[in-house]
């Protein structure tokens, strides 16, 4: 169990600036993250990586020479923000262009996504190599669809080497992708982690016996069989990821990984049986790791990684790396920075707005304030919800998200802002607080429901139903799913399908589309997921309704006006 926190809500916070505070002279906080305290030369390519906290030594502590430039800190197990990646990479980039990497969950893949979209538009050349090496999530023919686990290390120490011999940005691209292309991890667990501040583990593992394909956000895995001695695991483990060994290769790098809970010495005792396994397959280990490399907080498990190697790929595994955690070689000579990073103040004026806007505002500070309320009355029930086929974030996500919006609300109508600046202010608040798939999701939502909305005049019932369609109409552009993939759409497409048919006054067609919303939610209890991290989990998903198409129902009923 997690014991050692103040507020868990600011666990990841805490977390950050105490590691930041130990390791002042590798590491420099900013907004949303981390970077080098340490000089880089002009035109290096910047390699930021990132992801949910709850990993260490991933993803912060991979800051430093021979690794990455920047890392974005996440709530734990949820995907950093849009807004973090991009202030990170930001101030991490030194005129080489940014190389933005992290582990294949959707979260990650949308916030890291929208963030490499406004770097470019910045005039910042980005590019991402997103890892998938877990073998149990998906098939080789769908490799793409593979989540990142223990991969990540690889991945992030080909790119920052390259980076630091001075590749360029496309050279650093392709033997990242390379590198993920020749990796494969696999991974079991004995016991489940517990997020700060609960008191139940996100799942539980009978007495005896062991879940098998475990992800690092705490998913369960696709199966449970019964406990073995460490010399059968380590065939169970090796046989498994020597199906997937390319044809010709010799020369590997081999992981063997703590989840967390797992002590070093009974990881030595499984590598005792691993190496003579490789051996007599004709594996030479180049530069073996055996520790804790990503973890998930205190979950009990293990996991081997085999990355084939070519010659050039063995000489950047092999280059010097100077990080809190992971080392490599000779210590490589630094310079701290002369400078130090400091974040532009946020702009926190407003365009002019009428009074009928500004009271408009205030209404949504009131709505805001009974969302706050609900949500953190059903938070344990959504995590609950979520841990069945995911990581159990949903519940804290959408009260992180929802405090946020609220004080972001408050913050606009105090500062005189009509109902679309301060609605767009509460989506930016929202998105970034919130983290996740869902926070990605959410804050995109507002942010274009506030376009369809004036700071001129009061929002009538036609505007109303322009934003929440403009709202869906954004989520169906980002999130890529569809109705019946069992998301947050299957309760905001016929919610808003509902509302744009019926032409009472607003306060009846609401609450009635929102009834409709709730039916739909519960329905999604018959679906099986096809995208997100329920994906590969679908079987333990059916008989349940989705986390997220629960809470938007409930979050459509609150605000009923």
């Amino acid at each position: 169990m997690t014991t050692v926190f103040n507020d868990p809500t600011q666990f990841a916070q805490d977390m950050l600036a105490g590691f930041c505070r130990l390791h002042a002279d590798t590491v420099e906080p900013v907004t949303g993250g981390a970077i080098r305290a340490t000089e880089t030369p002009e035109g290096k390519v910047a390699v930021v990586i990132g992801g949910g906290s709850g990993h260490y030594p991933a993803f912060v502590g991979w800051v430093g020479p021979g690794m990455a430039d920047g890392a974005v800190v996440g709530n734990v197990f949820s995907s950093p923000s849009t807004q973090q990646v991009h202030a990170v990479a930001t101030a991490a980039e030194r005129g080489g262009g940014v190389f933005l990497s992290y582990g294949n969950y959707a979260g990650d893949v949308l916030n890291f996504d929208l963030a490499q979209e406004r770097l470019i538009t910045d005039g910042i050349p980005t590019k991402t190599v997103v890892v998938s090496d877990d073998i149990t999530s998906a098939s080789t023919e769908e490799r793409h669809k593979r989540r990142g686990t223990a991969g990540d290390l690889v991945v992030f120490k080909i790119a920052g080497a390259a980076a630091e011999a001075g590749y360029d940005l496309d050279g650093v691209v392709e033997v990242a992708e390379r590198a993920n292309d020749a990796t494969f991890s696999f991974a079991v667990a004995f016991a489940g982690c517990t997020l700060p501040g609960d008191s139940e583990p996100l799942f539980t593992v009978p007495a005896g016996r062991m879940g098998v394909g475990m992800g690092v956000h705490g998913e369960p895995g696709i199966g449970e069989q019964d406990v073995l001695p460490a010399s059968e695991l380590a065939t169970m483990l090796v046989d498994k990821l020597l199906t997937e060994r390319p044809e010709g290769a010799t020369r590997a790098a081999v992981l063997v990984n703590g989840l967390g809970g797992t002590k070093y010495e009974e990881m030595f005792v499984l590598w005792n049986s691993v190496a003579p396994l490789l051996d007599e397959a004709g594996v030479e280990m180049v530069a073996p790791e055996v520790g804790e490399l990503i973890t998930s907080l205190d979950m009990t498990g293990v996991s081997l990684t085999l990355f084939w190697l070519d010659p050039e790929l063995e000489e950047l595994w092999l280059a010097p790396a100077q990080t809190p955690g992971f080392r490599r070689g000779a210590a490589v000579a630094t310079t701290r920075r002369t400078r130090t990073a400091t974040d532009a103040a946020a702009d926190t004026s407003f365009p002019p707005a009428s009074e009928a806007s500004q009271a408009s505002a205030q209404r949504l500070v009131e709505i805001g304030t009974r969302l706050a309320a609900v949500l953190h009355e059903h938070e344990e029930e959504f995590g609950k919800l979520d841990a069945i086929a995911g990581d159990g974030d949903h519940g804290r996500g959408m009260t992180n998200g929802a405090d946020a919006a609220l004080n972001a609300l408050t913050a606009a109508v105090n500062a005189g802002a009509g109902v679309a600046s301060a609605l767009a202010a509460a989506g930016d608040a929202w998105g970034d607080r919130a983290g996740g798939t869902s926070g990605a999701l959410w804050g995109a939502g507002l942010r274009a429901a506030a376009g369809a909305l004036s700071d001129e005049e009061a929002p009538s019932g036609a505007a109303v139903r322009a934003a929440v369609r403009a709202a869906l109409d954004q989520l169906l552009s980002y999130g890529k799913a569809e109705r019946g993939d069992k998301t947050m759409l299957d309760a905001l497409i016929p919610f808003t399908e509902a509302l744009e048919q019926d032409d009472r006054d607003l306060s009846a067609a609401w609450s009635a589309a929102a009834d409709i919303a709730t039916e739909h939610a519960q329905a999604t209890a018959d679906l099986t997921p096809r995208i997100g991290r329920a994906r590969p989990l679908a079987e333990r998903s059916i008989g349940h309704p989705d986390p997220g198409a629960v809470s938007l129902a409930l979050v459509m009923r609150t605000a009923a006006p």
